[in-house]
């Protein structure tokens, strides 16, 4: 697995704050709830002030649709994990965990052993800004592992992974930033990883179309789509993380394919609208909707 995978926090920290805007809803309103999300935010206290009306209309300014899909990228994972969990996952694998709050904002079984993998200066800053009680901490196991000189099998067997436990992995956020001989490096590490037993993969990429037709990656009408999708790009490079690496449905369900995982679900924010927006009176209209990037589920 690359150590590109893990260099900087700059879009953790941004999504953090989606987390945070969207705690901010009146509970019957809100989609997902991450109580921990504003200690990884910088102006977190002006966030709150501000309230979730006024920060996501703000958010709209920059792209309408951008905050909703985030949240929607987080509920389905949020499902995912839960879903595994009572249907026999033991083990979840979280790779380049960064400020992910699972382990401790879902109410998991105490039957499910958490591994955070990530660099070790990235946990330390994670954790030093964690409260010291957390729920589900007994269950959390931190595996460091720098990429330079160790190896991700090693250092999840050495912490205690349990090779023939189903096991459920996430890879959140991640494949755009990293070449494409990287993804599927670290997918046939996990199939060797899981191969006496059944795995459950989730992976989120970029669709190819944000490089040739912009606008099919947004609902009908959204304003000035190939414009908008310049700046989120730009944006991410300016913080050090460029996008390098896109897909097509078909190219990641063969990727997958050829590495022992069948492509069980491919979602985006058009198909998860009417699931998480509608039953909380917040149905966002087809020109806001993104397309861009998509969540998928695979099964070994």
């Amino acid at each position: 697995m690359s150590n590109s995978f893990f260099r900087k926090d700059g879009t953790a920290q941004g999504v953090a704050k989606q987390r945070l805007i969207e705690t901010l809803a009146k509970p019957d309103r809100r989609v997902i709830n991450d109580p921990y999300a504003d200690r990884f935010v910088i102006g977190a206290g002006l966030i709150k002030l501000m309230g979730h009306k006024l920060s996501v209309w703000l958010t709209q300014k920059f792209a309408p649709g951008f905050h909703e899909h985030l949240i929607s990228r987080t509920r389905f994972i949020d499902d995912l994990i839960k879903k595994s969990a009572a249907t026999g996952s033991e083990q979840y694998v979280i790779l380049g965990a960064g400020y992910d709050l699972r382990a401790h904002r879902l109410e998991l079984p105490s039957s499910l052993r958490i591994f955070e993998v990530d660099q070790p200066e990235v946990q330390a800053r994670k954790r030093s800004k964690l409260p010291k009680e957390l729920p589900n901490s007994e269950n959390v196991t931190y595996v460091s592992v720098d990429f330079n000189h160790q190896s991700l099998t090693e250092q999840l067997l050495a912490a205690g992974f349990n090779q023939s436990k189903p096991t459920v992995f996430t890879l959140e956020g991640v494949s755009q930033y990293i070449t494409k001989e990287a993804i599927n490096s670290t997918i046939k590490e996990l199939a060797t990883l899981t191969q006496r037993t059944s795995s459950t993969f989730f992976i989120s990429y970029v669709d190819e179309l944000l490089d040739k037709d912009p606008e099919a990656c947004f609902g009908k009408g959204y304003p000035k789509a190939a414009k908008r999708a310049e700046t989120i790009r730009r944006l991410s490079a300016k913080v050090g993380e460029p996008w390098i690496s896109f897909y097509s449905a078909e190219e990641m369900e063969g990727l997958l394919s050829k590495n022992g995982f069948s492509l069980d679900e491919n979602k985006c924010l058009a198909d998860l609208n009417s699931v998480y927006y509608t039953p909380v009176g917040r149905t966002l209209p087809e020109d806001q909707i993104f397309k861009l990037e998509h969540f998928v589920i695979a099964k070994s």
